[in-house]
């Protein structure tokens, strides 16, 4: 009989979750694709194109609301079975509300493993055509930044002409072993500028120990200079934020590589520990739902507990919010902020679970 209500509940959880991530996803295809055709009004381009960009850009997100999906299919699936009072009989042979509780959190943290090697690499695949077809269509694609294995690369258009930047690595705001080539409409090389180390904390850039060569081979030397460019460091920075192009895996394996390639160390240990703690977050998720519906057998109005749970969700997401706007003010360790939520809501939801525990 144990084995008969093992597989009822694990069962009849993923159907309600895999009902729940339906739902999710056709809402966000909605949504997504209203504002693809907005982007896309002024250029010739077939419906499909947006039609397929939404397709592939969804699941991405639908990953990083994971666990308010596991949440609301913890809840749906918890509050039928009491109303048909499955639960009940399941209490009559002996299942108590723990051994729901352990079923259900261990399959939304497997599903937590199983999102992050397997779904995780081909969203990230997803996120990065996406990223390079809207990229195409962008009007600012004359502004390029670029980190590849020679270094960082930008260029920029200027009021009469052209300039390409180059730079072995940065440091903090520093970048260092910087070539600047100044080109006129036609591209041709008007002079070239070397510096072995440039302050990119603000528009205006210092440029320090200069030798400047001009198209009639003529050699300037100077101790500082300053250009203006429209890029600083904090925005070169945030053009690399978007790390959903980036999978668990890669983050595991490729770590070093990437920060060589130019990628911020203190936003890719962020990246790394939301994912790990996502998991975990599922779990607790899972956790909190039981707590909500199995503290009572009698019926109960399915709106209430709609409204009860889109309430959590709000919450639970403004206290992530908030954690990591403490982690990235350094008010907190970035790391520690991706986990804090997860600590907080886990303390809350082991002594409510003890306490259904005893119902």
């Amino acid at each position: 009989m144990n084995n008969i209500i093992f597989n009822y509940l694990f069962k009849n959880y993923l159907k309600s979750f895999f009902k729940v991530f339906l739902f999710f996803y056709s809402f966000g295809l909605i949504l997504n694709l209203f504002e693809e055709i907005e982007f896309f009004k002024n250029i010739e381009v077939s419906f499909y194109l947006p039609l397929f960009l939404t397709i592939i850009f969804v699941p991405s997100m639908l990953i990083n609301l994971l666990p308010f999906i596991i949440f609301v299919s913890s809840l749906k699936f918890l509050v039928d079975i009491r109303n048909n009072r499955d639960l009940l009989s399941m209490k009559i042979f002996g299942y108590s509300n723990f051994k729901i509780f352990i079923i259900l959190s261990v399959t939304s943290f497997l599903i937590g493993w199983l999102a992050l090697f397997l779904v995780n690499p081909l969203t990230s695949t997803m996120s990065k055509y996406y990223e390079k077809t809207k990229s195409i269509y962008s009007k600012d694609i004359d502004h390029l930044v670029s980190f590849n294995n020679n270094g960082l690369w930008i260029k920029e258009n200027l009021d009469q002409g052209y300039r390409i930047i180059t730079a072995n690595k940065y440091n903090n705001e520093n970048l260092n072993n910087v070539i600047i080539f100044n080109l006129d409409e036609n591209f041709i090389l008007k002079e070239k500028i070397y510096s072995e180390k440039v302050n990119i904390k603000e528009n205006n850039w210092i440029l320090k120990n200069v030798s400047i060569f001009k198209s009639n081979e003529t050699l300037e030397k100077m101790e500082t200079a300053s250009i203006t460019s429209i890029y600083t460091y904090d925005k070169i920075i945030s053009l690399f934020k978007n790390f959903e192009t980036l999978s668990f895996i890669d983050l595991i394996l490729r770590f070093n590589n990437l920060i060589n390639q130019g990628y911020n160390k203190i936003f890719l240990e962020q990246s790394l520990h939301s994912m790990l703690s996502m998991p975990f977050f599922l779990f607790i998720m899972s956790a909190l739902a039981c707590i909500m519906a199995l503290g009572t057998l009698k019926r109960s109005n399915n709106v209430k507990f709609i409204l009860i749970g889109i309430l959590t969700c709000v919450i639970i997401y403004y206290l992530k919010d908030l954690s990591i706007a403490l982690g990235q003010t350094n008010r907190i360790s970035l790391k520690l902020s991706n986990w804090i939520p997860i600590i907080s809501i886990g303390i809350f939801s082991l002594i409510g679970v003890l306490q259904i525990n005893e119902k």
